[in-house]
């Protein structure tokens, strides 16, 4: 494919940077990924959830998580084959739970699922709480193992594909020539250097922090804190996406326990003990026989959320930016997608088919 020889560059390297960096490398373009600490992105502590249905997602938002969620597997296998690293897709399925049959049946994508009974239930979630009577089976969605896998092997088969990497970059301003096109971006590196670096064409995918660098963006940090223990191979099969909390059973019987919600907290960092605790009750509720296991991790992290829950793609405020941030409790799911339609949308041409995906989720779709 014939690409410009001037370098893309992709401001954030979190999950989605990540996914954008690899997409546009395969197509022959030059990327590099300028990161200020990766280990704070939201794909390092997400819990990894493929779960369009299970969530209960609704409008725009559930037929983009959809399509996601069709194209992970052929998605996952070009990561793994460009990395030689497994990503840890686990297809396992994810019953959500309900205290009644009347909550099961007016759940959004109840359509989508298969209805369970307290019986059906307990076959399915063996342990799992007296107070849950109902249940929707999502045999569809699943899981990746983001934190551990997915992250590293995307990583690898960025570099692979020749991405180049600056780690402790903190992109401080986008400078625009006369007629407002994107010139260059400025940077403080990791020494404390102040550098400009010229560039046409960029990506922000700066998550939490997205409208640090461009206000006009509808982005704001949602703290969420989550949780590990250990428990018993095949102890939990698929994952239980209950009321305000989630149990992911990894392969080695690790279970991810998330997450809290504190849209005040801002960029807080650190554990607090009315989180932890919320989590606690949470686990009783679930599964009171892993309140028992031993915990082995606790973390935080910063999601990106806008007004109404949906990324903002595509096109930017000025020429020669595209956005691919704001994806809030989805950027795992939506990951595939998004690289293919930020890179689609970056093509000379673009396909009037990727036009029409994105106008829903355009950064001045909201009011004034």
């Amino acid at each position: 494919m014939s690409v410009q020889s001037d370098p893309v560059l992709i401001l954030g390297g979190g999950l989605i940077g990540l996914a954008v960096a690899h997409q546009l490398a395969r197509r022959g373009e030059l990327v590099q990924v300028l990161s200020r600490r990766r280990s704070e992105a939201a794909g390092f502590v997400a819990a990894g959830m493929l779960a369009p249905h299970a969530e209960g997602i609704s409008g725009p938002l559930l037929g983009l998580g959809q399509a996601s969620l069709e194209r992970i597997p052929a998605w996952v296998q070009r990561i793994e084959a460009d990395s030689g690293l497994s990503c840890g897709l686990r297809p396992c399925g994810i019953v959500v739970p309900f205290a009644a049959a009347e909550q099961r049946d007016a759940y959004p994508t109840a359509a989508f699922g298969a209805p369970l009974t307290r019986a059906e239930l307990e076959r399915e979630i063996p342990g799992l709480g007296p107070s849950w009577q109902a249940g929707l089976l999502f045999p569809q969605d699943g899981q990746i193992d983001n934190r551990r896998q997915l992250m590293r092997a995307l990583e690898r088969a960025c570099v692979e594909r020749g991405v180049a990497f600056e780690e402790g970059a903190e992109v401080l301003e986008l400078v625009c020539r006369q007629g407002d096109a994107l010139e260059a971006v400025r940077i403080r590196r990791a020494q404390g250097d102040v550098a400009t670096i010229p560039c046409r064409r960029a990506v922000l995918a700066c998550g939490a922090w997205s409208a640090r660098l461009m206000p006009a963006l509808p982005v704001a940090p949602i703290k969420g804190q989550m949780l590990s223990l250990q428990g018993p191979r095949d102890a939990l099969k698929r994952v239980l996406f209950g009321p305000g909390i989630y149990l992911v059973p990894r392969e080695d019987g690790l279970l991810v326990v998330g997450a809290t919600s504190e849209p005040e907290a801002g960029f807080a960092e650190g554990l607090t003990p009315f989180g932890q605790r919320e989590l606690q009750a949470g686990i009783e509720a679930l599964l009171p026989e892993a309140a028992c296991w031993p915990p082995m991790e606790r973390w935080w992290g910063f999601r990106p959320g806008t007004p109404d829950e949906a990324p903002l793609l595509g096109p930017g405020p000025i020429p020669g930016l595209w956005l691919a941030t704001g994806h809030y409790r989805n950027g795992v799911l939506l990951a595939a997608i998004t690289a293919e339609l930020i890179a689609a949308a970056m093509a000379p041409q673009p396909d009037p088919a990727t036009a029409g995906l994105l106008k829903d989720f355009r950064w001045d779709r909201f009011p004034a």
